[in-house]
């Protein structure tokens, strides 16, 4: 500092919360001047206080002081200069939340997701933000804690009434760190998002840590296990539905691949043990791992999210992906494929004719996966819905195979490759028919259970 005068004075501007503020207040800049900051005054201000916060304002209050200039030490401790401060007003500042939260929200109660908003803000302000994207309000069982109502209850009393509460205000670190740890006693997967440096150690305790990539400070971004590019709580939601499609697209994945598997193994040991040839060659085996193991099944892992994916409650964490229901469906596919395979394999071998019985069976069990991918793309719904054609690549991978078999059937330099000979119209229509059986009898199980219901 350079040469202080005697009259020198520094003004301190101070700004915080209103209730907290006001206790380190002793006047007040009135209406008429100051004045001492009575008891009706410091009500009339909270009062105030209260009013712009049950409107969604986020209310600072701004206090000041004048000290002699050589009395004050700007390296020194400032907050022992806070007392005695002259209270000059509110500051309501409105923060709307963005237009999709409140309907991100309402999505991630339909999906089984709680959402809780953890907050610094005064707890009226909270309730009435928390009113506004409809996390508490009419028919809904949610309750709003203060920081201070958390320091008052244990872990195990918080953990017991956590499920009511969707709003905790005015909490101090500490606080998230216990919010989370609540959370995780009941059973829950915590999601904890952050941008501050004090978010740190709920990030890190959270299952799944979120930092803001915009706002939030490196430490929360070392912290957290994801980082949101644009600070857009709707952009998590997002993220939870297209993590929920590729898990189902993995499951239709196995469930096709499997099926096949179980298909092709039961025809050839069934045909050996009743001591008919086998129905297919080994290159019309490699043959079909190409052409039904390759794109069909690639594409299955791109098909596009199912309509009310986000209808359902979360999996359990530690959920197989093979239950046991899931398999026993699996064994059916491939029983009937292997049936059906067999079937016209056998009937077929009547006529005297092996080529054509085998060509005939070749073709009928590469069409079997035709359907069968139906199957595996829809594990409880009809296979028939309006999502029916919305995965172009899988159509046009299935077409591929139609046209491959095709030539693999009829064109001469292949008839050489597969052992295959030229099947009629007949024959075709056969395999087509007995093909279908696989989807038609899932269907009529679907059908059946949807009427049980």
């Amino acid at each position: 500092m350079g040469q202080i005068s005697p009259g020198d004075r520094v003004l301190l501007l101070v700004k915080g919360a209103p209730d907290v503020l006001l206790t380190h207040c002793s006047r007040w800049a009135g209406p008429d001047g100051e004045a001492v900051l009575d008891a009706a005054a410091r009500a009339a201000l909270l009062a105030e206080n209260e009013r712009l916060a049950a409107r969604a304002f986020r209310v600072l209050a701004v206090a000041s002081r004048t000290l002699p200039a050589r009395d004050f030490d700007p390296g020194g401790d400032l907050f022992a200069w806070v007392a005695e401060l002259v209270f000059q007003g509110l500051a309501g500042i409105q923060d709307p939340p963005r237009p999709e939260a409140k309907a991100a929200i309402a999505l991630c109660r339909q999906a089984g997701i709680q959402v809780k908003m953890i907050t610094g803000d005064h707890k009226i302000t909270a309730t009435a933000i928390a009113h506004e994207l409809g996390l508490i309000g009419e028919g809904l069982n949610s309750e709003v804690m203060s920081g201070t109502e958390l320091d008052a209850v244990s872990a195990h009393e918080l953990a017991e009434t956590i499920e009511r509460v969707a709003v905790f205000a005015r909490v101090a670190p500490e606080h998230k760190v216990k919010i989370v740890a609540a959370l995780q006693a009941r059973g829950h997967v915590v999601a904890m998002t952050g941008d501050g440096v004090n978010d740190a150690p709920a990030l890190k305790t959270a299952d799944i840590g979120v930092a803001m990539g915009i706002t939030g400070t490196e430490v929360t971004r070392e912290a957290a296990a994801m980082v949101l590019a644009d600070d857009n709580f709707a952009t998590i939601v997002r993220a939870v539905r297209e993590g929920r499609t590729i898990f189902e697209n993995i499951i239709k994945f196995v469930r096709f691949q499997l099926s096949t598997k179980i298909g092709a193994i039961l025809p050839v040991s069934t045909a050996t043990f009743m001591g008919l040839p086998a129905p297919f060659t080994a290159i019309q085996i490699l043959w079909i791992n190409i052409i039904m193991d390759g794109p069909p099944a690639m594409t299955l892992g791109v098909d596009p999210p199912r309509t009310g994916v986000m209808d359902a409650s979360p999996r359990a964490p530690g959920g197989a992906i093979l239950s046991g229901p899931r398999i026993t469906r699996l064994v059916q596919y491939g029983l009937t494929m292997a049936v059906g395979t067999l079937g016209v394999f056998w009937w077929a071998l009547q006529t005297g004719d092996e080529g054509r019985a085998l060509t005939l069976a070749f073709t009928t069990f590469v069409l079997f996966q035709f359907f069968n991918v139906m199957n595996a793309r829809n594990e409880h719904g009809s296979a028939f819905n309006r999502q029916l054609f919305a995965n172009g690549k899988l159509w046009l991978a299935l077409a591929a195979v139609l046209v491959l078999q095709a030539v693999a059937v009829h064109w001469g330099p292949a008839q050489a490759i597969f052992h295959t000979v030229d099947l009629s119209l007949s024959d075709w229509l056969l395999a087509w028919l007995t093909a279908a059986g696989v989807l038609l009898l899932e269907e009529t199980r679907k059908l059946a259970l949807r009427r049980r219901r």
